[in-house]
């Protein structure tokens, strides 16, 4: 059973910010302070850099292939599923160990007004969520949305009561432990970000997702940074060092200084409506990870399946619940450390993978949002995150190691032995090397995504084109020879003579050229019968003499029906007449490899049906 897209461009949004003003916001400033000083702003923003530089190159592989499981799809079909399951657990780990994160700073909160152990409280709650989840993904939506706006407002309401009330003193000095301590805690609060990779996986289910997913994280990222910065500033301009070093509950800590007891209260009711989000998002986006390595079979067939009443993965969803509550007894630094660092692995490979995928030259990678700036926004972000990386300590890598090691494990003694995949690397290794190593699996693959994607319905025009003959002619031919090669291919399914054919073809041209550019030609006639129609499309790429005026016609659309179908063939020039007004078209009919993908060219060309 297929995912229902249900959820909207303010859907995307919610779920995106939600999570990113969070725990990172309502929690980390505090110990982050204690890392950098008052430069922890500085972190904060060099962060979000770098984060715009993933988001960047996540945006446009969404837009290209919106599928549940978001980045572990792109990286599967890019560097193939040893790559990709390592991968795709290491990002179900992350993104659970963020909902864990987000359900700690409940407890936190709730500690402050009850005496029940945090444990207690956070458990029935990842429960309620994980229940949330299963009956649908447009109800957890709707709560997201409600909550994100509440937070937005309690924030903004914070940052300009709070500006009057900052202190210069309290930035100096302003990096009193040095640039790395700067950078090595920018890596730290990286785990901020992560609201962008929740919404890459759950792509499949959101509507106009080439559109909407792309539009969304860019005005998440964009929004959420300016509030980092100005509750940041406040907090940081508001609070003494010594009560802002390591806090818990800064925001709160700091609302109280200027807004009194009242303020603090709304502050952390706002806090745990952030937890709430990032939770409810966590649980909804972790969960499409082993559901997208289930359908794959690079994990258990069970994790695949879909509620028939809800559709929705409850198996998926339920699993990571427990997941969840199990990591809720890890130490709060362990958790953030670990969730950033995968993180950061996560934007790499985010990086490489378009690089990739636009360097194989794959005919159907069709984003519909392309990153700006290529490749030197990728190549500054792998770059930049490597150095982050870097600077976490040596015992972040061997967690990494270990992850990478288990993800491995995994795909060899269990995937390898089921499924075998093709991945775009192969493609640019074929473009390199010039040796024919792949089939058409992955842009067959790809060409689906588009049609799920567009939401594009197949019409007599598509399933004609579908079982078209296409012939490929690499050398110059005259006219005569390729209307006699056109006629052998046809006449059997037609019912036809081919010597009539070949006749008739020649007699049409002479009385006008079919020719309606210097590179496209649309031969077309009537043919004795009935409930007869077929189409052939042809390449030639050293050009068909049609006329004086198109003498190396390099596309050719050859239509041939009987008389009673005359209303299709009507319908059929116009299809053909939308496809070619794409400004591309000549390009990708030129640079197609192979018969599948001139096929592909007339299939997922833009036109009205």
């Amino acid at each position: 059973m297929e995912l229902k897209k249900e959820l909207s461009l303010l859907d995307v949004f919610s779920i995106a910010s939600g999570v990113m003003i969070s725990a990172g916001l309502f929690i980390l400033p505090g110990i982050a302070y204690e890392k950098a000083g008052p430069a922890v702003i500085l972190s904060y923003f060099i962060a979000g850099i770098f984060a715009a530089a993933g988001m960047l190159s996540q945006a446009e592989l969404a837009s290209a292939m919106p599928k549940a499981g978001g980045t572990y799809f792109y990286v599967t079909r890019t560097m193939g599923p040893a790559v990709g399951t390592m991968y795709g657990l290491m990002t179900w780990l992350t993104l659970c160990l963020k909902s864990a994160f987000a359900l700690a700073g409940i407890g936190i909160f709730a500690s402050m007004v009850t005496d029940i152990p945090p444990t207690e409280i956070v458990i029935p709650i990842c429960i309620l969520f994980v229940a949330v989840n299963i009956i649908g993904i447009d109800i957890a939506g709707r709560i997201q949305t409600f909550l994100v706006l509440a937070i937005f407002a309690v924030l903004l309401y914070y940052s300009g009561l709070g500006f009057p009330e900052i202190e210069i003193k309290h930035f100096e000095p302003f990096a009193p432990h040095g640039i790395n301590a700067i950078f090595a805690t920018a890596g730290f609060v990286f785990v901020c970000y992560g609201g962008l990779l929740k919404v890459a996986s759950i792509a499949e289910e959101v509507r106009q997702p080439g559109r909407t997913v792309p539009l969304g994280m860019i005005l998440a990222l964009l929004a959420v940074a300016v509030l980092y910065l100005m509750v940041i500033s406040v907090t940081v301009g508001v609070l003494q060092a010594n009560n802002l070093a390591n806090s818990m509950t800064p925001i709160s800590d700091a609302a109280y200084v200027f807004l009194g007891s009242a303020g603090k209260i709304i502050v952390s009711i706002a806090a745990v409506f952030a937890f709430i989000t990032a939770a409810n998002s966590g649980v909804m986006a972790a969960s499409r990870y082993p559901f997208a390595l289930s359908r794959d079979e690079m994990l258990p067939s069970m994790f695949k399946r879909v509620n028939r009443k809800f559709n929705t993965p409850h198996i998926s969803i339920v699993i990571t619940g427990l997941l969840i509550i199990a990591l809720l007894f890890l130490n709060l630094d362990v958790l953030v450390k670990t969730a950033s660092s995968v993180l950061i692995l996560t934007y790499i490979f985010s990086c490489l993978s378009l690089i990739i995928l636009r360097e194989s030259k794959i005919q159907n990678y069709q984003p519909q949002f392309r990153s700006p700036l290529y490749p030197w926004v990728q190549l500054f972000g792998v770059v930049g995150f490597v150095l982050m990386l870097g600077g976490m300590g040596y015992k972040i890598l061997i967690a990494n190691i270990l992850m990478i090691s288990a993800g491995l494990f995994v795909y060899w003694f269990y995937g390898r032995i089921r499924t075998s995949r093709e991945y775009a690397i192969l493609h640019l290794i074929e473009r390199i090397t010039a040796k024919e190593i792949t089939s058409y699996s992955l842009e067959s693959e790809l060409k689906e995504v588009i049609r799920e994607r567009d939401d594009i319905l197949k019409d007599r025009f598509d399933h004609l084109i579908e079982q078209a003959t296409v012939i490929d002619i690499e050398d110059e031919i005259t006219l005569e020879e390729f209307f006699r090669l056109a006629a052998e291919k046809m006449s059997k399914h037609l019912e036809v003579d081919t010597e009539f054919l070949h006749k008739l073809f020649l007699e049409r041209e002479k009385e006008s050229t079919t020719a309606l550019t210097p590179f496209l030609a649309v031969p077309h006639i009537i043919v004795p019968g009935e409930h007869h129609f077929d189409i052939l499309l042809a390449r030639s790429k050293k050009g068909i003499k049609f006329s004086d005026q198109a003498p190396n016609v390099h596309a050719v659309f050859v239509l041939v029906g009987t008389k009673d179908e005359r209303p299709f063939h009507l319908r059929a020039l116009a299809a053909i007449a939308q496809i070619i007004q794409d400004s591309e078209f000549e390009r990708k009919w030129l640079e197609a490899r192979g018969t599948e993908e001139l096929r592909d060219v007339v299939l997922l060309g833009k036109r009205l049906r």
